[in-house]
């Protein structure tokens, strides 16, 4: 890492470098261990696998990747990220997408890990969705290790800080009752022990009768008094002391979570410092909403999956959009695509001519950590998705066939990325343009200006460019009536492409060729005059 870039890093108000410098902060020398060698500094993200991963796991990932490849720019200092799955959580409810749901509830209660695979194909529930976890993030080559809540407490990797709680036990009642119903209250213990005679994580009064020990007393299920052991995997602790207890047992020193989880980070916090450790730096992001500005649920099904979004859209779109903004609540849905693709590239042209600091501040940057794939795209994602709009059915060797008319000698080869960008113009249009396209006959003031723009494009050479189109549309714009021009840009939009909003006219009649847009123009004359 050079001077220069560590200078402007250490002076960027990107928010990954800002995260970044509270670790700086957090260890002004350095992180040490016990012995005294330099340790790592500790990244985790959390993963429940009751459900499948979405695209909330993805963001979290990438956002705490993001911040990670910051501290990198800052400092010389080793990191860690750890995905951490809560798999030793109990079932409450079935998922809705999911097979086999008679079979599931049959396991209410239980542990991920201890609950057969409704997909029949891994040792248990949680071992699928952790596979899909980690399949997940490999897909998106994330640097992580993976980490079993089941493997991490059966292997008395947590019995030390099992004590701890068991030891601290009254403090941390002190920390979360006041938080609570009355009902609740009546329950409510840290430690949550599975029962020895049906295998459920439950959730009663625990009494401690030797902390050192790891000992705890409860009813079980049955009604008999049970005496046993809460180490080992006998039990597991409620999240908000369970994540205070990880950060606490694994030295976590940042970690992210969203707005919802505003309270619990607060309450986990103060058990980390009963515990005698320091609660990790963290970032607080936004939710996503549907289009209708509700908040995105999994059992309502309303927003956007991450697979429907890479039907639609490559996954630095997505990135792009899970980068901008993340204290800001954002609609996340179909019409956010186009755009977001088409921003990416805006912000992927510009970085290579912009000098260090602008280039840290620069989206794609923090996208692909500095080091940008090569390549242009000779034309933007929405007037891909004109240029498919108007053509209706249509192949990829058509939509080059017309991209020829644009960027000579333009192919597959030459312009990989552009190829892959027609792919999803072509589903996106034929999923979301083409049935919502409808061309209306023009007025009188917009029959006459149509018929000056058809004439006038009569006397262009075939291979008139964009810039002189464009002057030609401007013209017609000025002269022929309008209130102002954007009145006759959205006549242009909705008299030939079908649409209340379009590209720029000269660059799509450059691409869709002078001939083919005569034609356009032709048919919307023809219906001014049925």
């Amino acid at each position: 890492m050079t001077d220069e870039i560590r200078s402007a890093a250490l002076a960027s108000k990107a928010w990954p470098f800002e995260e970044a410098r509270k670790l700086l902060a957090r260890y002004p020398q350095g992180k040490l261990a016990k012995d005294g060698q330099v340790a790592p500094i500790l990244f985790e993200t959390g993963y429940g696998p009751s459900g499948l991963p979405h695209i909330g796991t993805f963001n979290e990932v990438l956002r705490t990747t993001m911040v990670r490849q910051a501290f990198h720019a800052l400092s010389d200092q080793p990191t860690r990220l750890v995905a951490f799955s809560d798999d030793m959580d109990g079932l409450r409810k079935v998922p809705d997408n999911v097979p086999n749901g008679a079979m599931l509830a049959e396991h209410l209660g239980k542990p991920l890990t201890r609950i057969p695979d409704p997909f029949g194909t891994h040792d248990s529930f949680a071992a699928h969705n952790n596979a899909r976890l980690r399949a997940f993030l490999d897909q998106y080559g994330f640097e992580y290790e993976f980490a079993s809540s089941t493997e991490y407490y059966t292997a008395g990797r947590f019995d030390d800080a099992l004590k701890l709680v068991l030891g601290h036990y009254d403090a941390i009642q002190a920390v979360m009752l006041p938080t609570l119903r009355a009902e609740r209250r009546a329950t409510y213990s840290p430690v949550l022990p599975i029962s020895p005679t049906t295998g459920v994580v439950l959730q009663v009064p625990v009494e401690v009768v030797d902390a050192q020990a790891g000992t705890i007393a409860f009813i079980d299920e049955n009604g008999e008094r049970v005496v046993q052991s809460a180490l080992g995997g006998l039990s597991k602790l409620q999240w908000k002391v369970d994540w205070a207890m990880r950060w606490v047992a694994l030295g976590v020193d940042y970690e992210m979570a969203g707005k919802d989880l505003i309270d619990s980070v607060t309450q986990s916090g103060k058990i980390a410092r009963v515990l005698g450790g320091r609660p990790p730096e963290g970032f607080t992001y936004e939710m996503f909403l549907d289009e209708h500005g509700e908040k995105i649920s999994k059992s309502k099904g309303n927003g956007l999956s991450m697979e429907q979004w890479l039907t639609y859209g490559p996954e630095e779109s997505l990135a792009f959009f899970a980068y901008r903004e993340p204290k800001k609540a954002k609609q996340l849905h179909m019409g956010v695509i186009p755009k977001a693709v088409d921003e990416y590239w805006q912000f992927r042209a510009n970085y290579p001519g912009q000098p260090v600091r602008e280039r840290l501040g620069n989206p794609v940057h923090h996208i692909h950590d500095g080091k940008l794939p090569t390549g242009d795209l000779p034309v933007t994602f929405g007037l891909l998705l004109n240029l498919v709009g108007v053509m209706g059915e249509a192949t990829k060797e058509q939509v080059w066939g017309y991209l020829r008319n644009y960027v000579p000698d333009a192919s597959a080869q030459t312009h990989p990325e552009l190829d892959r960008l027609i792919g999803y113009a072509l589903a996106y249009a034929r999923d979301f343009v083409a049935p919502t396209l409808h061309r209306r006959a023009p007025d009188a003031t917009e029959r006459a200006a149509l018929e000056r723009l058809d004439a006038d494009l009569a006397a262009l050479p075939a291979d008139a460019s964009a810039e002189d189109i464009q002057n030609i549309v401007y013209e017609i714009g000025k002269t022929a009536g309008f209130d102002s021009l954007r009145d006759w840009f959205k006549a242009l939009y909705e008299t030939l492409l079908g649409s209340s909003q379009g590209p720029r006219m000269g660059s799509f009649i450059r691409l869709y060729g002078i001939a083919n847009s005569r034609a356009l123009i032709a048919d919307a004359l023809s219906k001014a005059g049925a």
